[in-house]
C-alpha cells in the first residue's frame, strides 16, 4: 500500500463526484424542511456508552465494528457508527419538555470496521432523520412517505419499501421463545454468528445474509402472528397510513433491523441497482433511554447511505456532469502584467457572479498559457501584456473559434455577460 494512498475502506472524493454529494445534501434540505425538520450537526465521536447503552451490547455493531479508543484522560470514546444515538444524546442535553417534539436531520461520516465492499466503506456517510417525542403510528407513515419523496426527487426510481414490526418489549418473550424453539434444531447447519445469536440475540437469525441461514429463516414463525393486540393495532394503522398517502410497500416478515432499540415499525428501502446487497436506506421506531436516568423517549427515523444513494443514481444514469475548471482564464504576459492580472480576476469575480475565473500567474509564454486555458475548459481567454496595459484594454480570445477582439477594460464585464450569459 502506497504511503499516500487512502486507508482501506476510505476514499478521497474529488469534483465532479463532490457535485453529486452536494445534490444529495441540497435535496435533503429541500424535502426535509418541507416536513418541518431542522438540520443538526453532532460530534463524530462520543463516549462509548452512548452507543453501547442504546444499540445493545450483543449487536454486531458493538461486538465487532466500533472504532473505540481511550483518550488522554482515560475516557473510552467511539467514532460514531450510526447517527441516532448521538442525536438522542444531543436532544437530551438540550432538553425535551413533556409533550414536545424534536424533528431533525443530519448528514456526515460514520465509522464501522466492516470488510470494505461496493457501497460499504469503513468511513461511510449517511443522511438521516429523527422525529423524537411522538408515539403516533401516523408519524411512522409520514416519515416513510418523506423518505420516498426524497428518493423521487433524486430521480431514484424502482426502489421498494419493505415493512415489518418488532412489536413492543412485552411481546418479545413470547416471540423469542418461539424463535428459539424453531431455530434450535437447525442451529448446527447455520453459520457461526447465528449459532452465537441463538442464545444472545435470536431475532438477528431472521435476517442473516448467509444463504443457508436465509433459507432456514424463511420458515420461521411470523412475528406479526405472535403480536399482542396493542402492537398489532399499531402496525395496522401504519399500513393504513401508507396506503392513504399512496406509498407502495411490501410486508417483509423476516426484517428486524440490527439494533436493540427498535420497537414497532421497522423498514428498509431496496434498489436493484445496488446488486446483491441492495439495501438503500432503513430505519424504524425506537425507544431510547436518555442519559442521567431520565425517562426513555420514543422516536421514528431512518438513515440512507450516501454512497449507496450515489450508486443507485449511477445505475439509472443520473450523474452530475463535471464543470469546467474555469470559464474565463486571465493570461498575463510579462512581469508587469501579473499584479494587474490578479486585480482583474478579482474584479471580474465580483462583477460576473456565476463564472469561474482563473488567473495564470506562471509567466509562461502565451502559447503555453493558451494550452493551459484549453486544458481548464475555458470558453474565453483574457490576454494582457504591456500594450494592453498602456491602452486600458483586454485582448479577448474565443477559445472555440480562436477569434480575438480588443475590448476596453471599462466595458469588459458587460462584454463577458453578453458572451457568457450565465454570468
Amino acid at each position: 500500500m502506497a504511503a499516500n494512498e487512502p486507508l482501506p475502506g476510505t476514499a478521497d472524493i474529488w469534483e465532479p463526484e463532490t457535485l453529486d454529494w452536494i445534490e444529495l445534501e441540497n435535496n435533503a434540505r429541500d424535502v426535509f424542511h418541507r416536513y418541518s425538520y431542522s438540520e443538526l450537526r453532532t460530534p463524530i465521536f462520543e463516549r462509548t456508552d452512548v452507543f453501547v447503552r442504546n444499540l445493545g451490547n450483543e449487536t454486531d455493531v458493538v461486538q465487532k465494528e466500533m472504532y473505540s479508543f481511550n483518550d488522554r484522560g482515560g475516557r473510552s470514546l467511539t467514532l460514531r457508527p450510526e447517527g441516532t444515538a448521538g442525536v438522542i444524546r444531543a436532544i437530551a442535553f438540550r432538553g425535551l419538555e413533556q409533550g414536545d417534539e424534536a424533528r431533525v436531520f443530519y448528514f456526515g461520516p460514520m465509522f464501522r470496521g466492516e470488510r470494505p465492499a461496493a457501497g460499504r466503506r469503513r468511513q461511510f456517510h449517511q443522511i438521516g432523520v429523527e422525529a423524537v417525542g411522538n408515539d403516533s403510528p401516523w408519524m411512522d407513515a409520514e416519515c416513510i412517505a418523506m423518505l420516498t419523496q426524497y428518493l423521487d426527487q433524486l430521480g431514484i426510481s424502482g426502489s421498494r419499501v419493505m415493512l415489518n414490526t418488532r412489536g413492543l418489549p412485552a411481546d418479545r418473550p413470547k416471540i423469542s421463545a418461539a424463535l428459539v424453539e424453531y431455530f434450535t434444531p437447525h442451529a448446527p447447519a447455520m453459520c457461526e454468528d447465528c449459532q452465537r445469536r441463538l442464545s444472545t440475540n435470536v431475532w438477528r437469525m431472521l435476517d442473516c445474509k448467509n444463504p443457508a441461514c436465509h433459507d432456514i429463516a424463511l420458515k420461521a414463525p411470523n412475528i406479526v402472528d405472535l403480536l399482542g393486540d396493542e402492537s398489532r393495532g399499531f402496525f395496522t394503522r401504519v399500513c393504513q397510513g401508507l396506503k392513504d398517502l399512496g406509498v407502495s410497500y411490501e410486508l417483509a416478515p423476516r426484517l428486524v433491523r440490527g439494533l436493540d432499540y427498535y420497537i414497532h415499525t421497522v423498514f428498509e428501502v431496496t434498489h436493484p441497482g445496488l446488486g446483491a446487497q441492495d439495501a438503500l436506506a432503513g430505519g424504524g421506531r425506537y425507544r431510547i433511554e436518555l442519559p442521567g436516568g431520565k425517562k426513555a423517549v420514543e422516536g421514528i427515523g431512518f438513515a440512507a447511505g450516501m454512497e449507496r444513494l450515489l450508486m443507485a443514481r449511477a445505475s439509472l444514469g443520473l450523474q452530475t456532469q463535471p464543470n469546467a475548471e474555469a470559464d474565463v482564464m486571465v493570461l498575463s504576459l510579462g512581469d508587469n502584467a501579473l499584479l494587474p492580472g490578479l486585480q482583474l480576476a478579482q474584479q471580474l469575480r465580483l462583477d460576473c457572479g456565476g463564472l469561474r475565473i482563473k488567473a495564470d500567474f506562471s509567466g509562461r509564454s502565451l502559447k503555453a498559457q493558451l494550452r493551459g486555458a484549453n486544458k481548464a475548459g475555458a470558453k474565453v481567454a483574457l490576454i494582457r501584456g504591456d500594450d494592453e496595459l498602456a491602452q486600458g484594454s483586454v485582448l479577448c480570445r474565443d477559445m472555440t473559434s480562436s477569434e480575438q477582439e480588443s475590448v476596453a477594460l471599462s466595458n469588459l464585464a458587460a462584454w463577458l455577460r453578453g458572451k457568457l450569459p450565465t454570468a
